[in-house]
């Protein structure tokens, strides 16, 4: 349904390079990326808002790389709402309808629908200024929905919107994206954003597209290190090959004092990692796989992140474990600061070479 097609686009010092991107038709799709990677440059590519130096955009099998951004079928909500503080909310969300010459039964039909589809027909005859940040953000995409567009793109729909807001309006979105079945991209930098409304995301960093895939591909098979601590894992590190492992497809790596068993068979020096919430602690070496990693660490700091506890643990190698407030509960009641770490080779991804 969306296709870039070796995008590229220069502006002062940044550039992206070779954008190549498909996105199926009624996907949500999130692009995900660290501020300044160029998430809403790419969306104003798209949109026609910036001209392209190369490559091709195509929407529902057209090529609209040279079409002006009305005759591209999409629906975008920038991130600031772009809404007209000197008009009533009925008066922003007609804008598009009547300048493109709508006849006023058809403007009042679609209106209808919007408005009674997000719930804020009581909103109509409101200011803009008056308006809460979440009604702002409804306002917005009543505007772009109104139009019935075939691609609907959001840029950072949500975060200028408190945490009880967020997590609403995402809800919201989400469900009217499968109800009415638009191809939807949505940028943010927020990975419990992604974590609530994506079929599918993408990594965008130094211009280019690192990896797309599902959330948990991207979580737990990243293809390099720059998406691997985007999706917040700290443990990772690079090791020689010193010997095939003790298993078949096994290979023992040494890092710093201490020998590993990682997955697969490898040569010469290679990257790893394993997520912080896959790093199993034991108060004591009852641990009964002889060929699962095992290392003694001692907690040095502990932090309640709300739905897990932050451990950083030092051993012949340093690492910082998850743990739900339940296993953490059982953890300190044995009183133990010296303890085992178990990682367990199926939990450990080697990123490609």
């Amino acid at each position: 349904m969306i296709r870039t097609d070796r995008l590229s686009f220069r502006i002062g010092d940044f550039q992206l390079l070779q954008f190549s991107l498909e996105v199926a038709q009624g996907q949500y799709f999130v692009l995900l990326g660290p501020a300044g990677s160029g998430k809403t440059i790419f969306l104003e590519c798209l949109c026609g808002l910036r001209k392209i130096d190369l490559g091709q955009i195509y929407i529902d099998g057209h090529e609209v790389t040279h079409l002006e951004p009305r005759a591209r079928g999409i629906g975008y909500v920038p991130q600031d709402y772009a809404l007209f503080p000197h008009l009533s909310v009925e008066r922003n969300i007609v804008f598009g309808l009547r300048v493109r010459g709508y006849q006023r039964k058809d403007v009042i039909a679609r209106v209808t629908e919007i408005v009674d589809l997000l719930e804020i027909r009581h909103l109509l005859s409101r200011r803009i200024d008056g308006l809460s940040g979440g009604e702002r953000q409804q306002v917005a995409l009543a505007r772009a929905l109104v139009l019935r567009p075939k691609v609907l793109l959001l840029d950072e729909p949500v975060c200028a919107l408190d945490e009880a807001t967020r997590q609403d309006i995402c809800a919201e979105l989400h469900r009217l994206q499968h109800q009415l079945g638009l191809t939807t991209i949505h940028v943010s930098h927020n990975l419990e954003e992604a974590f609530s409304v994506a079929d599918k995301a993408g990594i965008l960093g130094e211009g280019k597209l690192q990896q797309v895939g599902s959330i948990d591909e991207l979580l737990r098979k990243p293809q390099n290190e720059f998406v691997a601590r985007f999706m917040r894992c700290e443990n990772i590190f690079s090791g020689e090959v010193v010997s095939p492992g003790p298993l078949p497809k096994s290979t023992t790596v040494q890092y710093a004092q201490t020998q590993l068993v990682v997955p697969g068979q490898h040569q010469g020096r290679i990257k790893f990692m394993i997520r912080p919430e896959n790093v199993l602690l034991l108060a004591s070496d009852r641990h009964n796989d002889p060929v699962d990693n095992k290392l003694r660490v001692k907690l040095i700091r502990v932090r309640d992140c709300g739905n897990y506890v932050r451990m950083e643990l030092k051993g012949t190698i340093d690492l910082v474990a998850h743990l739900s407030h339940a296993a953490f509960t059982e953890l300190k009641a044995k009183r133990q600061s010296d303890l085992v770490a178990v990682l367990r080779r199926e939990n450990i991804h080697v990123f490609p070479t």
